[in-house]
């Protein structure tokens, strides 16, 4: 399982290549061995109530948390974590260097007793 959450400031509507960056972020995923293409999900969350800095207007930010479940060690998580937020950061090069923009990465391992699933698109692609 992966799940990519990207939560983005309003002020940067139109300007986040979603398609794109949703697609690397699944080839990569299901290319790595490390998470099964079924489970792999991407999802956009447009913040429109928020306040960075001192409140200028033109000052963005884009968080990524990813999801993943428990089992792998540090050195696969830490390597999945940095070729992930690599492909972030090269898809928000445009809006990083034309302006103000914060750019947050977290990975979450998620509890296995407490994450419960129901998931039938594995019986599909047989993974």
């Amino acid at each position: 399982m992966a799940h990519f959450i990207v939560e983005y400031s309003a002020n940067l509507e139109g300007r986040i290549p979603f398609s794109d960056m949703f697609s690397d972020f699944h080839d990569y995923a299901s290319g790595s061995g490390v998470f099964p293409l079924a489970g792999i999900r991407s999802r956009a969350i447009r913040c429109t109530d928020y306040r960075i800095a001192d409140g200028r207007d033109d000052y963005g930010f884009v968080h990524m948390t990813v999801k993943m479940g428990s089992g792998r060690s540090l050195d696969v998580r830490r390597n999945a974590a940095k070729n992930l937020f690599d492909i972030l950061c090269k898809h928000l090069n445009d809006i990083t260097t034309s302006g103000y923009c914060q750019v947050s990465f977290e990975l979450k391992e998620l509890d296995p007793e407490l994450k419960f699933n129901k998931n039938n698109i594995h019986e599909l692609l047989n993974n």
